[in-house]
């Protein structure tokens, strides 16, 4: 399936550059996936055998309406070659073709309190400034860190929380 995923991922990202609509074409992507995820009847009928593929393609055409012709051929595509399950593993892939195109680093934030948007901002800028990305920076609120903040950007994690802080001097009396 992810194989799948990266094939049609990366066919409508080219023709989204092509077309120079590809924010456009990300945000229709979405916005179809977020209708299937909501909506288990719609997903059942886009995925299931028991529908024809004419009447998946007549279904297509009656729930979306307003979509740009690039979006009705891929989602076309799909169902002719009964690639609609993985709808959603292909828009993960598109968005983070999108992210490396658009040069967005996504950054999460924890701490132990509610950080104030001017902190968040912040700590988004610093973390832009060193990568020369644009951030898109996320916070949640985890009691149990006791302070400080754990940044995760990417796969990597730089965690300056007191509950951290505390397990390490533990182990070093521990181990003393």
């Amino acid at each position: 399936m992810e194989q799948i995923a990266e094939v049609y991922s990366r066919a409508l990202f080219q023709v989204a550059l092509e077309k120079g609509s590809l924010d456009a074409l990300r945000d229709e992507l979405g916005t179809f996936d977020d209708a299937l995820t909501e909506n288990k009847d719609l997903k059942t009928f886009f995925t299931s055998p028991e529908f024809s593929t004419e009447e998946k393609k007549d279904g297509l055409h009656r729930s979306v309406t307003g979509a740009s012709e690039e979006i009705t051929n891929f989602l076309e595509a799909l169902l002719e070659r009964h690639r609609m399950a993985a709808i959603h593993r292909i828009r993960s892939r598109f968005d983070e073709r999108w992210e490396r195109e658009r040069k967005v680093l996504a950054v999460e934030v924890t701490s132990a309190v509610e950080l104030d948007p001017n902190t968040l901002s912040q700590i988004g800028e610093r973390i832009g400034q060193q990568t020369g990305q644009h951030v898109q920076s996320t916070s949640q609120v985890d009691p149990e860190i006791i302070g400080g903040i754990v940044v995760r950007v990417g796969n990597q994690i730089l965690d300056a929380s007191i509950r951290t802080r505390l397990e390490r001097l533990r182990r070093a009396v521990a181990t003393a």
